[in-house]
Formats: C-alpha cells, sequence, structure tokens
C-alpha cells in the first residue's frame, strides 16, 4: 500500500532491498553513530521497514517491529530519519503515521523508542503522536549521551 503525503508527492511504502543503499546514506547523514548497513538488511521485507519517496529518491525511513507481551504485543521504533534535505516537510510525521497505525492493525498498542536526550525536534514530534517520557537510560549511547525512553499506550 502507498500513501501520498498531504500537500507533497512523497509517498510511503514498504523498503525493499533496492532501498538499501539510499537508507544506509540517510543513517550516516543522520547519526553520529551510525547503523552499520547488514542492520538493514535483515529488517528488509519486513512490514515495519517503511521508506518515504519522492520519484527516486527515498527522502526519509523508519524501522519498526513488534514482540508478543502476555497475550498482546509490544512495538518498538529501532530507528528513524529523514534526510536533512528534506526534513521540515512532514515526512517524519507521515512515516510515523503510518507506523503507529501498521502497528495498531497488527494488534500493538503500546510503542516504546529511545531518543536522544539532545534531540528536541524528535522529542517534540513524539509528544505530538501520545509519546511520553518514561524513564532515561545514562550513557546509553556511545558517545555518553543519555536517552529518554519514550512509550505510547
Amino acid at each position: 500500500m502507498t500513501t501520498s503525503v498531504p500537500g507533497n508527492d512523497f509517498a510511503v511504502r514498504q523498503a525493499t532491498r533496492a532501498d538499501l543503499l539510499d537508507v544506509f546514506r540517510i543513517e550516516h547523514a543522520s547519526f553520529a553513530q551510525p547503523w552499520p548497513f547488514q542492520a538493514f538488511e535483515r529488517f528488509v521485507g519486513g512490514e515495519g521497514f517503511l521508506v518515504a519517496e519522492q520519484g527516486s529518491l527515498i527522502a526519509g525511513y523508519i524501522v519498526a517491529d513488534s514482540v508478543p507481551n502476555h497475550g498482546s504485543a509490544l512495538g518498538h521504533i529501532k530507528d528513524f530519519a529523514v534526510h536533512p534535505d528534506f526534513r521540515g516537510q512532514g515526512i517524519g510525521t507521515r512515516l510515523l503515521q503510518r507506523t503507529l497505525s501498521d502497528l495498531g492493525m497488527r494488534g500493538v498498542y503500546s510503542v516504546k523508542l529511545e531518543v536522544r536526550e539532545s534531540n528536541d525536534t524528535a522529542i517534540r514530534l513524539y509528544q505530538q503522536h501520545g509519546f511520553t517520557h518514561r524513564r532515561t537510560v545514562p550513557r546509553y549511547y556511545e558517545n555518553g549521551e543519555d536517552a529518554l525512553i519514550m512509550v505510547r499506550d
């Protein structure tokens, strides 16, 4: 299923193997400690690995999964980024909305994520979508920065 981003000609769809190099480039443009290429390869074909594209350009991606938990399932947003050239256009919002919708259709109603304490833009986005700060993990990232654990029930 492909969904257009309102006001833009971006579409959100499942990631394919052909998208991996673009996703990997966005990862490196977005994070000081990027995931290795092989980490993305593991998620190709999974329902929770989505990309936003405009024509042949990949503008952003999100990786999420779910795990069984006492008869229900818990969702986890593992990685999420929009290319710096495409930020501020609603792409991150659309990727997050689609992921939350897809997880909900699979019976997942509680979703968690980790975010750098200094990433104010991402924290605001998550708060706008019902995530709340549950706890802080000191020195979670390789550079010693704390992570905020945020949850949406």
